[in-house]
């Protein structure tokens, strides 16, 4: 977290470099805090004062928003902003006192965006190592697969460069997801239950698709008994899960009411005609292309696969199926978007928001050979592979990795060729 606060303030807060905090979808997340906090505009008539006058800067500009039931709508969900909100306020805060413009875009106001990340960041890890902790996974490892997770990952990318994008904050829900239904699933306490009720309904408002998250409950329970257990021990606290239901529809009210407010509908599909198309899924493509591959750009998600072959030598298979079918549904529909590249990012960035999956795979299978020849050599490739993955980072920030349409020619061109940028 210290080299993590460091970059981030390297990279963000000297001179001007705030202004670049929120570019591209991040601008739409954001814009609910301005516009509910100090413009109190669901319409979003400040749009043109701030994004085309006041901060507008060409290479970040982004017109977020839509056109639904003949009003002006955020095109993008609010769960971030809702993540955002306290750091908003300190900003705020700030910026009243002086430190900057009260208008929701100056200097104080980025900053603690930049914060926020951190934040998000540090909850999204150490939920993760308490995770890892109830796996039973040796506590070298433990740290081993953070530092391999953050450095050697597009999540230092989506912290210290995009801070403002939603992948940062699924990472941070989602990893609390698995440990709470993890400890539901062997100790059923009630609070659990309260917990992953409001859990599920921020990674629903954050980003709708990711509720494919439980496709995952399977394996995290471990066994189909337990995963039955689990759902049969919510039925039988149904008082309990009712609350939870109620506090699920209560988070997801933010974002239906909001569509209320500036629309007088509850429900409207902001994003007009994109969407998925699953007759025509590009699974080669998001996971092995040189346009965005996620194993090509970040192979540590493929040397997570190691977990697989250690749950495989166990007498119950379980595991490897359940999450196998997960990485295959999810891998499926994510595809299938529209844009399967998802516009200009560094690897596929969607698969930022699952990385808890990856990293305990990763860790299995680290830990299953960390007293072995193997497990010393997995520990040599991490290492080159997190020195690729900042080389990589590194050449996508100066354009030698295109933003959205790098060809293979292009790509081997400039393959470790950092020199061009010196």
């Amino acid at each position: 977290m210290v080299v993590m606060t460091f970059v981030s303030i390297n990279m963000k807060w000297n001179g001007e470099d705030w202004r670049t905090v929120i570019a591209s979808d991040a601008k739409g997340y954001y814009s609910y805090l301005p516009a509910m906090f100090i413009y109190d505009d669901p319409n979003y008539g400040f749009f043109d004062a701030m994004e085309k006058e006041k901060y507008y800067n060409e290479n970040t500009y982004t017109d977020y928003r839509s056109i639904a039931e003949g009003k002006i709508i955020n095109k993008y969900y609010i769960g971030t902003a809702v993540a955002e909100t306290p750091f908003f306020l300190i900003g705020h805060m700030l910026a009243r006192g002086g430190v900057g413009d009260a208008d929701g875009y100056s200097k104080p106001y980025m900053l603690m965006l930049c914060v926020s990340a951190l934040f998000y960041l540090f909850l999204g890890a150490f939920f993760l190592q308490k995770t890892l902790r109830r796996y039973q996974i040796d506590e070298r490892t433990i740290s081993w697969v953070t530092v391999a997770g953050i450095f050697g990952t597009n999540l230092f990318y989506y912290v210290v460069v995009e801070a403002g994008t939603s992948h940062i904050y699924s990472f941070a829900f989602i990893s609390m997801l698995v440990y709470y239904y993890h400890n539901w699933v062997q100790e059923r306490r009630t609070r659990q239950l309260l917990i992953l009720g409001f859990l599920l309904g921020m990674i629903l408002i954050i980003r709708p698709i990711n509720i494919l998250v439980v496709l995952s409950l399977p394996f995290i329970a471990g066994n189909w008994k337990s995963f039955l257990q689990s759902i049969v021990g919510i039925v039988k606290k149904k008082w309990f899960a009712l609350v939870a239901i109620a506090i699920f529809g209560w988070v997801l009210m933010l974002q239906l009411g909001y569509y209320k407010l500036a629309t007088g509908h509850w429900f409207v599909y902001s994003y007009q005609e994109e969407g998925f198309d699953f007759t025509d899924p590009h699974i080669f493509d998001i996971l092995f292309s040189y346009r965005k591959g996620l194993f090509l750009y970040t192979p540590m998600y493929l040397l997570a696969f190691i977990g697989i072959f250690a749950l495989w030598k166990r007498k119950d298979r379980f595991p490897v199926f359940s999450w196998l079918i997960f990485f295959f549904v999810l891998t499926y529909i994510l595809s299938s978007w529209w844009m399967w590249y998802y516009g200009g990012s560094f690897s596929s960035r969607v698969y930022v928001d699952y990385l808890p999956f990856f990293l305990l795979l990763l860790a299995i299978g680290l830990n299953h050979w960390r007293k072995q020849w193997p497990g010393w050599t997995l520990r040599i490739v991490t290492v080159l592979l997190i020195i690729l993955c900042q080389i990589q980072i590194y050449q996508y920030r100066y354009g030698q990795i295109h933003y959205s349409d790098t060809t293979k020619e292009q790509y081997w061109n400039n393959f470790l060729r950092i020199d061009k940028l010196m």
